[in-house]
């Protein structure tokens, strides 16, 4: 009998640079963070990611991009959930040095779940 680990579903808006580079990665894995990014933060609702998609990768990008992925829930549980607003802005912070050993805990493709224009 097989057992397969619970996971977490999480969320991150992103605009086409940042989606073109999980693409490349055959949609296994987010890229390196850039020097003045010190953290990856995915998402933990589906609404606040598309709100930022929508609202802010639009308006800087020209094209806001809402993902969904599974990560190990085991994994996890080293990150405390942050809330960076309201009750519903909850945020996971992974700091950069930390995402490749992240992105090995990915269950699955990255999947794009909404598209803003």
């Amino acid at each position: 009998m097989t057992r397969t680990r619970p996971t977490t579903t999480l969320w991150r808006p992103t605009g086409p640079v940042e989606l073109d580079l999980v693409r490349a990665s055959d949609w296994r894995a987010w890229p390196p963070r850039l020097p003045e990014q010190p953290i990856f933060y995915p998402v933990l609702d589906e609404d606040y990611a598309i709100r930022i998609a929508r609202d802010w990768n639009v308006r800087h990008d020209g094209a806001g991009f809402v993902t969904r992925f599974e990560v190990d829930t085991a994994f996890l549980s080293r990150y405390p959930v942050r809330q960076a607003g309201g009750r519903t802005i909850l945020e996971l912070w992974v700091p950069a040095e930390e995402l490749d050993e992240f992105n090995a805990h990915i269950v699955g493709p990255i999947e794009v779940v909404h598209t803003f224009r």
